[in-house]
């Protein structure tokens, strides 16, 4: 795996430092957080472990923090420096944009434990989603695994990749259930180097996804996926949100955001002024996935089998 500078931030100084680092860097410009937690259970009714920051300080290499919440508790989010900032204030701050990889159970477990309204998030996994071209290959979201081999190792040389799919197939069989883990890995002290490993991971590729799908599109479509972003963090925070429910791998379009997806993708074929195919032949692929949510053992639970090729008819404009 690609060699990334990580730190363990375990006590209330080094939190201390942290924020006064990402204030400083707030007064310079708008700068991006990539995050991602652990905990047993992670929602309202567990416990987060570990939260992980990735950020850029123009170094050639980016920065990770892995910060113990399970230690510190409260004092991770709480502990204050001579400006007033805390961490707590930093995720709630709309001048920094925080980029997540499916937040709706992160801000689940970071609201109800700790008090976390979120502001200024955008997610990957509904990025990726938004950028396929038919409502029917949109109909299921895609698991960060899946969506790092189809997008980022394309053009990334075998022994990061290797190394990185290491470090997530080794830290998995820590904490899954079918492995003989236990999510009860993440409370464990000293954090061991796999799941340092892992954490790094799971954020290392996340400014890569951000930047192969954020920058290739418009406004209007960037509009929606951090509107619907925000839907997600404002669903996991009401009483009937539903942290491990089955319908967690159907994307969350309405038929409306559906057709203006297909409009804002939509490309011709090469050779579309002189032959038009029905429109089944505009069918692109089926790649999506109903990967088991890594935060919840679901081997009691019946797998929520793909859709059949029922193909829905685009909205695209017709030939002359």
């Amino acid at each position: 795996m690609e060699d990334i500078n990580s730190t363990i931030i375990d006590t209330a100084d080094d939190i201390h430092n942290l924020v006064d680092r990402f204030t400083e860097l707030g007064h310079v410009n708008n700068p991006t957080i990539y995050i991602d937690l652990e905990g047993v259970y992670l929602c309202r009714d567990g416990s987060i472990s570990i939260l992980t920051l990735l950020f850029n300080t123009g170094l050639p290499k980016p920065d990770v923090v892995i910060i113990d919440v399970h230690k510190l508790g409260k004092q991770a989010f709480e502990t204050t420096v001579a400006k007033g900032s805390t961490l707590k204030g930093i995720l709630e701050d709309k001048r920094f944009t925080k980029v997540f990889f499916d937040v709706r159970n992160d801000s689940d477990a970071l609201f109800s434990h700790f008090g976390v309204v979120l502001e200024r998030i955008e997610d990957v996994q509904l990025m990726e989603s938004a950028t396929r071209k038919t409502t029917t290959s949109r109909k299921f979201v895609t698991g960060l695994t899946k969506c790092v081999e189809n997008n980022v190792f394309r053009g990334i040389h075998w022994n990061d990749r290797r190394g990185w799919l290491m470090a997530k197939s080794k830290g998995e069989q820590f904490f899954k259930k079918e492995y003989g883990g236990s999510h009860e890995v993440f409370n464990k002290r000293p954090i061991s180097d796999d799941i340092i490993s892992y954490c790094v991971a799971d954020v290392q590729y996340l400014p890569k996804l951000r930047e192969i799908f954020w920058t290739s599109q418009n406004s209007q479509w960037r509009d929606l996926v951090v509107a619907k972003s925000m839907e997600r963090v404002v669903a996991s925070r009401r009483s009937d949100y539903q942290p491990h429910g089955q319908d967690r791998v159907v994307a969350p379009w309405s038929e409306e955001e559906h057709a203006t997806l297909n409009l804002l993708n939509y490309t011709p074929s090469p050779n579309y002024l002189n032959h038009f195919e029905p429109d089944d032949a505009w069918y692109e692929r089926d790649d999506w996935d109903n990967e088991e949510d890594e935060d919840w053992d679901n081997s009691s639970s019946p797998r929520i089998g793909k859709a059949s090729r029922k193909y829905q008819k685009d909205v695209r404009p017709k030939p002359v």
